[in-house]
């Protein structure tokens, strides 16, 4: 070896150690708290959306219930009718549907019927006067179907 030759006293090139799995880059743990967020967010909306619609799933299960026990009796229609004020005042709490009775309370299904489905007035007029009327005048499954379309109309 020659001292006056420098090249002879280079060493060989060590690369520095590789940085560890943790902790991760300051960019990894902004990117984990903004999708802790989201995901927060998300379930917050649903659980929101599952209160606001809390009434609705629990005017299907009544529907249902009186679906298995229909019959042409006034009481079954009181029953279905109830259902449909009971809905009616929990959607649309403001116009107080609860104290409409007789034609006012049809024209209000009506005007409340989802839009891109025909609601029959003579089957929701059958629908609410079957509930007193001794006769009935309406079949329970066409008033249990008019009932389905306009609970099927009333997400929030």
């Amino acid at each position: 070896m020659n001292p006056q030759d420098p090249l002879s006293q280079l060493r060989d090139i060590h690369l520095p150690e590789t940085g560890g799995f943790w902790p991760p880059a300051p960019g990894w743990w902004i990117l984990a708290v903004l999708m802790i967020a989201a995901l927060a967010a998300l379930i917050w909306l649903i659980l929101k959306r599952r209160k606001r619609n809390r009434w609705l799933r629990f005017a299907r299960a009544e529907l249902a219930r009186l679906e298995r026990s229909a019959s042409p009796d006034p009481s079954w229609f009181s029953q279905l009718n109830t259902l449909l004020k009971q809905a009616a005042r929990a959607r649309y709490p403001d116009q107080h549907p609860e104290a409409l009775s007789g034609d006012a309370w049809v024209e209000f299904l009506l005007t409340t019927a989802p839009r891109d489905r025909i609601a029959s007035r003579p089957v929701a007029e059958a629908l609410v006067s079957s509930a007193w009327r001794p006769k009935v005048s309406a079949e329970p499954t066409e008033a249990l179907a008019f009932a389905r379309l306009w609970l099927g109309g009333q997400k929030c």
